[in-house]
């Protein structure tokens, strides 16, 4: 399939990290060195209090902002949870479903993560859906029955029209915050896979088109030679999101 019709998505993801006005900095250092770099689509994915600032930090500029979670509901008694509606009206454009550690430390499921991924689609945002396995699965040589499964769970009952607003990212359960990173050869495996899934459910021009990023502890160092996979088309970027100059590195990589 032909990588050159998929234009990559780099995103940072913050995770739990940055106060308000330390992410105002960083944002804007962050705008400042990618200027120009119109090779790739930017995102960072932000903590929800840091939205508001970050939203105005890159105020008609090529950075978009994210949000790291949604509810499925529009409104309720859900204490501590945010609409898609909410996120909306902030000025969020992405936002990340299903990463593992939701589902790790947080009880996510693969029928929660597709209700949030139905509503936030509904609603308008950009889904970045998260698939992985953990390491005893890959062990167990079944990372492609397990990334296939969550695929079609997590989709069930989106629309082929709606594809148009979804990233998924796969990231391999082991390799997040541990500092392992799948060889090049492994992730373009897996995101192949996910692509052969896509091409199954919707069709080879959907699967064409589709944005499957990595997101296994990418960063400056690894991200050429991840990126120069045919099924890799960008990166959910941990903790290298947080310091703009070696985020920057790998969107220049993207380029």
């Amino acid at each position: 399939m032909n990588k050159a019709k998929r234009k990559p998505v780099i995103a940072g993801n913050w995770k739990m990290n940055m106060t308000p006005s330390k992410a105002e900095e960083a944002v804007k250092e962050t705008v400042e060195l990618t200027k120009g770099m119109d090779g790739c689509d930017i995102v960072l994915c932000v903590p929800f209090v840091d939205i508001r600032v970050a939203v105005r930090a890159t105020k008609d500029t090529q950075v978009k902002i994210g949000a790291q979670n949604v509810h499925f509901e529009k409104n309720g008694a859900f204490t501590g949870e945010i609409s898609a509606d909410m996120l909306c009206e902030c000025g969020v454009e992405y936002v990340i479903i299903g990463h593992s550690e939701r589902r790790q430390y947080f009880g996510e499921i693969d029928a929660t993560v597709n209700l949030r991924t139905k509503a936030a689609l509904k609603a308008g945002l950009k889904v970045i859906l998260c698939v992985g396995e953990i390491l005893a699965e890959r062990q167990a040589n079944i990372t492609a029955e397990i990334i296939s499964m969550q695929t079609k769970l997590d989709l069930a009952g989106v629309e082929a029209d709606e594809l148009k607003n979804l990233i998924i990212a796969y990231e391999p359960v082991w390799a997040i915050g541990t500092g392992l990173t799948a060889t090049p050869e492994q992730a373009d495996k897996a995101c192949g896979i996910i692509r052969n899934v896509i091409c199954g459910l919707y069709g080879k021009e959907a699967a064409e088109a589709i944005i499957i990023q990595y997101g296994g502890s990418m960063n400056d160092a690894n991200a050429a030679e991840l990126l120069a996979k045919e099924n890799v088309d960008g990166g959910l970027i941990g903790g290298a999101s947080l310091v703009p100059a070696k985020f920057t590195e790998i969107v220049k990589a993207a380029q």
